[in-house]
């Protein structure tokens, strides 16, 4: 999971399509999820071959580190939204509903599993479909994405099932059932998509946006149009 942030991130600044030459909140940002995927190879680690004990005095910063993720993750969706540059193969108004909630569906299956940290069984499966949940930017730079157009943010998202069922498949072979957190983690991930519709298509979706654009550039972009592909340089 952690190769695959790296790799999509790293492939998008090779590609010239991002570079280190942004406004502050999109490097506090990025700081502060690269900073959670480095906790989270680091906690697996400590889990199984390092200190147990170092593993959870690390578990309680990264309780405080997820609702820094949670604030920052809608934070940059309503500031892209405002200025009107949600990527085109997104609509914007969805765009603003699906990524925070994406970002709360994180934080609950992440907290859950701090909840249930002595049931070790469950506390690093939930983990697990928590980082599925916030890993679809990731496969959002790795796949092409105007190709995908209408349903670009569904595939970018579903394609991370890959790591849960990696999980389901192993369950499946040493223990030859599918464990319950597995049916939480993925249905809950699996929520977002038909609830970020709902939300987005409807009047509560048109005032959020209105809410979010007034005064803004953003409120000139109809919210459930897909903007126009930028003009690429000669």
């Amino acid at each position: 999971m952690a190769f695959t942030v790296v790799a999509g991130f790293s492939f998008q600044f090779l590609a010239g399509r991002s570079s280190f030459v942004a406004r502050p909140l999109v490097h506090f940002h990025g700081i502060a999820f690269m900073a959670w995927v480095g906790l989270f190879v680091t906690q697996a680690w400590l889990a199984t071959l390092g200190s147990v004990s170092l593993h959870r005095r690390l578990g309680w910063i990264g309780a405080g580190w997820i609702f820094v993720l949670l604030i920052l993750g809608s934070l940059i969706s309503i500031d892209v939204t405002q200025r009107g540059t949600a990527p085109f193969f997104f609509q914007p108004q969805h765009f603003l509903i699906a990524n925070p909630l994406s970002a709360v569906v994180f934080a609950a299956l992440a907290w859950t599993a701090i909840r249930f940290r002595r049931q070790t069984d469950w506390h690093v499966r939930l983990h697990i479909c928590a980082m599925t949940a916030i890993i679809g930017p990731a496969f959002g730079r790795l796949l092409p994405m105007p190709l995908l157009i209408p349903y670009a943010f569904e595939i970018a998202g579903l394609v991370g099932l890959v790591f849960p069922i990696a999980g389901i498949i192993h369950d499946w072979r040493k223990f030859g059932r599918v464990h319950p957190a597995w049916y939480w983690g993925v249905g809950a991930f699996l929520a977002v998509i038909p609830v970020s519709h709902l939300i987005a298509t409807s009047a509560l979706g048109d005032a959020i946006y209105a809410a979010v654009t007034t005064g803004h550039p953003g409120a000139g972009v109809p919210g459930l149009a897909f903007p126009p592909a930028p003009i690429m340089p000669q």
